[in-house]
């Protein structure tokens, strides 16, 4: 019988890690956090505000067994390791599990891991140490301070306007959003003019007028200045600059969402979550191992392990000259914890994304092979490229043109499919015979200043991260709540508020602006590094800020207008009162103005969308709704035929048992058996 239990967050970790560990050794999962605050108290927070803070958890539904379970394996063990994230979150979890499993000091130890392979497992029994309470005081704050602000402005939204929620970060970041839009709209664009000279085999742009920055702000300026110009330029000068073009840092949380982003078309949450499976642990041909290491990161440092291996393979596979040199980043804007993990990177670096292909999804395969090459790419040598300006004067107007060549790839010989490096040679004009050089035209281009650009989602985490707005756990979360609260929609991959945005944040910024902002939302963050570093007091954080916090709040519950619903253009056939669009816990309905006194609801017939044939009698399988609101898929013919189906039919029948075919995420599955399409 084994003697030590280590508990995990995740059932796939725990598969993972088994597989390392001996007899001795048991890995079971939390599957994640067991107690959370309870919705008792003032206000339904469970904190007991008057008392220091305290908070009252209680576990959450549906972990009883998983508790109830755990607590009979402890009882089995000599030794019990929590081994939970390694982050705050994750340090949470294990106090958790230390107070609700009855754990005392003698019986467990907490060990943490960077990466799910064997000998990175192995190490943490090396260094096993004891929780870090400052660790969970700034995880416990942080969660006090969002149960505060969320439960106490999204009940002030629910009642004031047609928005459901608000939040310390959300709230901030939605901000960003509507004002980049006012921007937008107050952008008045301006007019100016380009002059291009058109040689055989380059472009030369006009930039000067006797060596001084020229505008050309109409059509009018640009015809005068044509009209003093001939086809023959004189070479003023031609300048051959080698530069070094560095390799980027490896990810972090952020620069990877946004890569995924930009690169793969992947949101946020879809990266985090593949990001996820390919940390936890991947099934290969002979090792079940986590490919890369933790993905909530803030650091871009390498362990000297990983960079001795990759400094080893690469000039084993390309040759010393593509050795690279160990950077770190010039701003030290990172905190210490968050620095204690290492960059995002592959957990070794000779399982090449080619060698573990076949054994990933094609989502997967493609977030690890960005993920590698970035990493090894880090760790070689800059690249080298000829850069070549070319000035040439015409009756004192100065034309320039730029080229680069690429001397040596470096690091681009393994990135150049992630990185963009524009080659264009221009002809050796420093050896040109004669001084002069003859143009084939000069055209010119009218052109209009454009607004600044809308957020993407990868710009608006960029924006969060430079701004120290919320943490790598957040961002993910964050931009998923700004889409499903109906706050924002995506236009052309760009974020556009909606009215249900635009007007949570004008009234918030009415009577919160100096919570609800950058710069304060910046310094909470900090706060919370103080606190987790020990260097501050978490209850005389949250009091200095529900001092100021709670009186903001009662006055707007009294003093902030409270939109009106709006009104049809019927009337109540019952009372005669307007009737008006009211929201519900399952979308918008027509009711009437003068409830509660009148309690008419007016039925609206809803559109048959009719699916398929249904497979167990004469009648269609449509669109449906349950009590609580969702979407499922059932026969016209009920009750008579109680046909129905959680995932939407295709219309074929499983060959293997003769049940309806399902589309369930993407794929086409059996009903009823494992036959897959």
């Amino acid at each position: 019988m084994p003697k030590n239990l280590v508990i995990v967050e995740s059932p796939s970790k725990s598969k993972t890690i088994e597989k390392y560990l001996g007899n001795n050794f048991k890995v079971v999962s939390s599957k994640g956090h067991i107690r959370d605050l309870s919705t008792k108290g003032k206000y339904g927070l469970g904190v007991d505000i008057e008392n220091d803070f305290k908070p009252n958890y209680i576990l959450i539904k549906g972990k009883k067994k998983v508790v109830d379970d755990l607590k009979k394996e402890v009882q089995k063990v000599d030794k019990v390791y929590l081994a939970t994230d390694p982050d705050r979150e994750g340090e949470a979890i294990s106090w958790h599990l230390y107070n609700v499993l009855g754990l005392n000091d003698e019986k467990y130890d907490r060990i943490v891991f960077n990466e799910v392979t064997k000998k990175a497992v192995l190490d943490s029994f090396n260094n096993a140490r004891k929780i870090d309470k400052n660790l969970v005081n700034s995880q416990e704050t942080r969660r006090i301070l969002d149960r505060i602000i969320g439960f106490r402005l999204s009940r002030l939204m629910q009642v004031k306007t047609d928005g459901s929620s608000a939040g310390r970060v959300q709230s901030v970041a939605l901000k960003l959003v509507v004002d980049r839009e006012r921007e937008i709209e107050a952008f008045k664009e301006e007019e100016y003019w380009t002059i291009t000279a058109k040689f055989q085999d380059f472009d030369a742009e006009l930039f000067n007028y006797n060596h001084k920055e020229i505008k050309i702000n109409n059509e009018a300026e640009a015809n005068e200045i044509l009209n003093k110009l001939s086809n023959a330029f004189k070479i003023e000068s031609v300048e051959k600059k080698t530069k070094n073009k560095k390799p980027k840092l490896p990810y972090i949380t952020s620069t990877l969402q946004q890569d995924a982003s930009n690169k793969l078309g992947m949101n946020a949450k879809k990266a985090m979550m593949i990001a996820q499976k390919l940390y936890e642990g991947v099934e290969l041909a002979d090792e079940t191992v986590g490919l890369i290491t933790y993905m909530r990161t803030d650091s871009t440092r390498l362990s000297k392990d990983f960079i001795a291996e990759t400094f080893k393979y690469i000039e084993g596979k390309y040759g010393k000259k593509y050795l690279g040199t160990i950077r770190k980043e010039k701003s030290s804007k990172k905190n210490k914890i968050q620095d204690a993990h290492e960059a995002i990177r592959p957990t070794s670096i000779k399982r090449t994304p080619e060698s573990v292909k076949p054994y990933l999804s094609n989502d997967e395969y493609k977030l690890y092979q960005m993920i590698y090459y970035r990493a090894l790419a880090s760790l070689m040598a800059d690249a080298k490229t000829e850069n070549t300006t070319i000035i040439l004067d015409n009756n004192n107007y100065q034309f320039k043109a730029t080229g680069q060549v690429v001397k040596f790839d470096g690091y681009l010989k393994i990135y150049k499919n992630y990185e963009e490096t524009n080659e264009n040679a221009l002809p050796p004009l420093d050896n040109y015979k004669s001084n002069v050089i003859v143009s084939n035209e000069i055209v010119k281009e009218q052109h209009f200043t454009k607004p600044p650009a809308r957020y993407t989602e990868a710009k608006l985490i960029k924006e969060m991260e430079d701004l120290g707005i919320g943490r790598p756990s957040t961002y993910a979360k964050t931009m998923d709540t700004l889409k499903s609260r109906g706050y924002v929609k995506v236009v052309n991959k760009a974020f556009v508020p909606t009215k249900v945005g635009i007007e949570i944040t004008d009234k918030l910024q009415e009577y919160f602006s100096h919570l609800i902002n950058v710069k304060y939302t910046a310094m909470m963050e900090s706060d919370l590094d103080k606190i987790a570093e020990g260097n501050a007091n978490w209850v005389k954080i949250l009091k200095s800020f529900y001092d100021e916090f709670e009186p903001s709040v009662k006055e707007a519950f009294v003093k902030m207008s409270k939109k009106e619903p709006e009104k049809t253009g019927e009337l109540c056939p019952e009372c005669n009162s307007p009737l008006v669009i009211r929201k519900g816990k399952y979308g918008e309905f027509v009711a009437c103005s003068n409830y509660p006194n009148c309690k008419y609801v007016k039925n609206e017939p809803k559109e048959i969308i009719e699916i398929t044939d249904c497979p167990n009698c004469d009648g269609k399988i449509i669109e449906r709704y349950s009590k609580k609101g969702k979407l499922f898929y059932g026969c016209n013919n009920f009750p008579k035929c109680q046909t129905a189906y959680w995932d939407k039919p295709i219309g074929e029948l499983c060959p293997k048992c003769n049940s309806m075919l399902v589309d369930k995420k993407g794929k086409i599955k059996c009903s009823n058996c494992d036959y897959e399409k």
